[in-house]
C-alpha cells in the first residue's frame, strides 16, 4: 500500500480542499469583482485599472472575441507581451469568451514562436509591437486568423500612453521594423467590443483553461492542458496554506516576475486576484534602479520573485532604504532558493523568504514552506492540501524517510497531459501520478528537500532549458561534429548552459558557435560557456554521457 508523505501542516492549513468549490475560473472572477469593484486590481507604470474597470475591459474583449472574431470555445488563443495593463485584461478576455490561454514567451525566436502556434493551433494573438517582427518572420508559416497588436503604452491614457509609445519607439529602439499585412489594434478591438453583446459561456471544470508550454527531453516544447478545475484547485490549495496570513482585499502585491510563466500566472495573478488584491506589475524588472524607485512608491505586503530577483535587489543601492514595515512574506520559486540570499533578505526586510515548490504540470503548487517556522530551512516545505506525495526507486519502490528517491504528486493540480502527445503523457503520467523527474528526499518531520534532478533539464534564472533543443540548434552550424550540452553552477543565474563540441572544421571559435545560438535561441538558452574536446564520452551503444560532463 502507498505510505503518502504527509506529516504536518500548520495551525489552521487544511489536509484538504474542495477542487470544484468554483466551476471555473470565470466564477473567482465574478466574485472578486462583485466584492471589490472600486478597489484597484492592477497597476502598471503610474496608472491603475479598478476590478469595475477590468470588468467592463475584459467583457469588453471577450464579446469582440466571440462576435467579431466569431471564436468558439475552445479555440486557442496566444498571448505574447510583458506585464502591461494589456495582459488582465487581455487573459480574462479570452477566459470569459470560453477560449483557451497561450501564453507566450515575448522573447521567444521566431523558430520557438512558431512551433507553439502551429503546435496548439491558435486561431488569433495578443502581441505587443516590440515583438511583432518576430510574428512577421514566420507569418507565412502559421495559420492564424487574426493578429491583435497593442503599443506599450496603450492602456496608460491618451497623454501618457502617446508618450510612452513615442519613447519606446524612437528613443529607445525597442520596436524592430516589421510588415504583417493585417491586424487590428487592441484598443480598436475593445472600442468594437465594447458595442458587442457578450455571451457567457458554460464551462465546465474538465474544460481547458490554459496550453501552457514547457520544455521536454526531447527537446520538443509540450503544452500542458491545465484545465479550469486544475486551476481552481490549485488556488484552492494555495489558498489552505496562505489563507491565514492573507487579509481580503487588503493586500498589495509586487509582481516582478512576467505573467505567462505560470509561478507568476497563479501565486500572483489569480491568487490575490482572487483574495481582491493590488498587483504592481513591473514590465521590466532587469531595470533593478527603475524597480527600486516603483517599489518606493508602493506599500507592498507580498512579494514573489526567484532566487536570482531577490539577490538583484538586495544588491541595488537604495533597495535596503526601502519600506518594509508592510511586508508579511516573500516566496521564492522557479529555482532554488540559496540560503545566503534567503538569509540576507531576512535581515534586510524582516520576513521570513519561503520556498516552495512546482512545476508547469501542476499549476504548479506542489509543496510550500509554511510560515510558522522561524528562518530558512534549506526546505522546499510541505505539501499544499490534498497533495500526495511519494518518493520511489529507479524500480519504482518507496524510499524511506531520509533517502532520495524520485518525487511522484497526486492532487487535483496535476494537469490532464500534454497536448497532442499521449506517448510523452504516458511516460510522466501512471495510475493517478505525476513523475516529476526530480529527485527529493524528506526528513522525519515531513519537510522536502531537492537533492538532483532525473532528468537533464538545465534550470536558468527559473527558466527550464533542455539540452536536447540546445544540441539541435548547434548541430546545425556546419562546422559542429558532435555537441553536448550541461548545466553548471552559475551565481547570477542559478545554472548555466555549458557546451562540449567536437569541432568538424577546425576553424570553429567559440564566439560564432556563440552568434549562431543567439540567432535561434532565446537569451537565457543561450550557452554562456563552450569547451573543445576532441572526442565525447558515450555508452556502448553511442549515447553521449551527459553526466560525465557534468563532471
Amino acid at each position: 500500500m502507498d505510505r503518502v508523505w504527509i506529516k504536518r501542516y500548520p495551525s489552521g492549513v487544511p489536509a484538504e480542499i474542495n477542487a470544484d468549490h468554483y466551476p471555473s475560473l470565470l466564477d473567482i472572477f465574478e466574485q472578486s469583482i462583485a466584492q471589490y469593484p472600486d478597489k484597484t486590481a492592477f497597476i502598471n507604470m503610474g496608472k491603475s485599472i479598478s476590478y469595475r474597470e477590468l470588468d467592463k475591459q475584459s467583457t469588453a474583449f471577450a464579446a469582440y472575441l466571440q462576435t467579431e472574431l466569431g471564436l468558439k470555445k475552445g479555440d486557442a488563443v496566444a498571448i505574447m507581451m510583458p506585464n502591461l495593463l494589456q495582459y488582465p485584461i487581455a487573459l480574462m478576455g479570452i477566459l470569459r469568451a470560453g477560449c483557451v490561454v497561450v501564453n507566450v514567451n515575448p522573447l521567444y525566436t521566431p523558430r520557438e514562436l512558431e512551433h507553439q502556434l502551429n503546435d496548439s493551433k491558435a486561431k488569433a494573438i495578443v502581441i505587443v509591437d516590440n515583438f511583432a517582427h518576430t510574428l512577421a518572420a514566420i507569418a507565412s508559416k502559421v495559420k492564424l486568423d487574426h493578429i491583435i497588436l497593442t503599443k506599450m503604452g496603450d492602456r496608460l491614457g491618451t497623454l501618457k500612453g502617446t508618450i510612452v509609445n513615442l519613447v519606446v519607439k524612437h528613443i529607445k529602439k525597442l520596436v524592430p521594423a516589421y510588415n504583417l499585412s493585417k491586424f487590428v489594434r487592441f484598443n480598436s478591438a475593445l472600442e468594437k467590443g465594447a458595442t458587442c453583446n457578450y455571451r457567457k459561456p458554460e464551462l465546465q471544470g474538465s474544460d481547458i483553461a490554459f496550453l501552457q508550454y514547457t520544455g521536454g527531453t526531447t527537446g520538443v516544447s509540450k503544452g500542458a492542458m491545465l484545465t479550469h478545475r486544475n486551476m481552481v484547485g490549485n488556488l484552492e490549495q494555495v489558498s489552505g496554506c496562505l489563507d491565514k496570513l492573507l487579509q481580503k482585499g487588503a493586500e498589495q502585491v509586487v509582481t516582478a516576475l512576467p505573467l505567462y510563466h505560470i509561478f507568476a500566472l497563479t501565486a500572483n495573478f489569480f491568487t490575490f486576484f482572487k483574495y481582491g488584491a493590488t498587483n504592481l506589475l513591473i514590465t521590466n524588472p532587469r531595470d533593478m534602479k527603475g524597480f527600486v524607485k516603483e517599489l518606493s512608491k508602493f506599500h507592498f505586503t507580498i512579494f514573489t520573485g526567484v532566487n536570482t530577483l531577490y539577490n538583484g535587489l538586495l544588491n541595488t543601492p537604495g533597495f535596503a532604504q526601502l519600506d518594509f514595515s508592510g511586508l508579511k512574506a516573500s516566496i521564492g520559486g522557479g529555482m532554488a532558493v540559496q540560503r545566503p540570499v534567503a538569509e540576507r533578505w531576512q535581515k534586510v526586510t524582516g520576513t521570513r523568504l519561503l520556498e516552495g515548490y512546482g512545476l508547469t504540470e501542476c499549476c504548479p503548487l506542489v509543496t510550500v514552506s509554511p510560515y510558522d517556522i522561524d528562518g530558512y530551512n534549506g526546505s522546499i516545505g510541505l505539501p499544499a492540501p490534498s497533495t500526495d506525495i511519494k518518493l520511489v526507486d529507479d524500480d519504482g519502490n518507496e524510499v524511506p524517510p531520509g533517502e532520495p528517491g524520485e518525487m511522484l504528486v497526486k492532487g487535483p493540480q496535476v494537469m490532464l497531459g500534454y497536448l497532442n502527445r499521449p506517448e510523452e503523457t504516458a511516460k510522466v503520467l501512471k495510475d493517478g501520478w505525476l513523475y516529476t523527474g526530480d529527485i527529493a528526499r524528506m526528513d522525519e518531520e515531513g519537510f522536502f528537500y531537492i537533492v538532483d534532478r532525473k532528468k537533464d533539464m538545465i534550470l536558468v534564472s527559473g527558466f527550464n532549458v533542455y539540452p536536447n533543443e540546445i544540441e539541435e540548434v548547434v548541430a546545425m552550424h556546419d562546422k559542429v561534429l558532435e555537441v553536448a550540452a550541461v548545466g553548471v553552477p552559475n551565481e547570477a543565474t542559478g545554472e548555466a548552459v555549458k557546451l562540449f563540441i567536437v569541432k568538424k572544421d577546425a576553424s570553429l571559435t567559440e564566439q560564432e558557435i556563440i552568434q549562431h545560438c543567439r540567432q535561434h535561441l532565446t537569451g537565457y538558452k543561450v550557452p554562456k560557456l563552450v569547451e573543445f574536446r576532441t572526442e565525447l564520452p558515450k555508452t556502448n551503444v553511442g549515447k553521449i554521457l551527459r553526466r560525465e560532463l557534468r563532471g
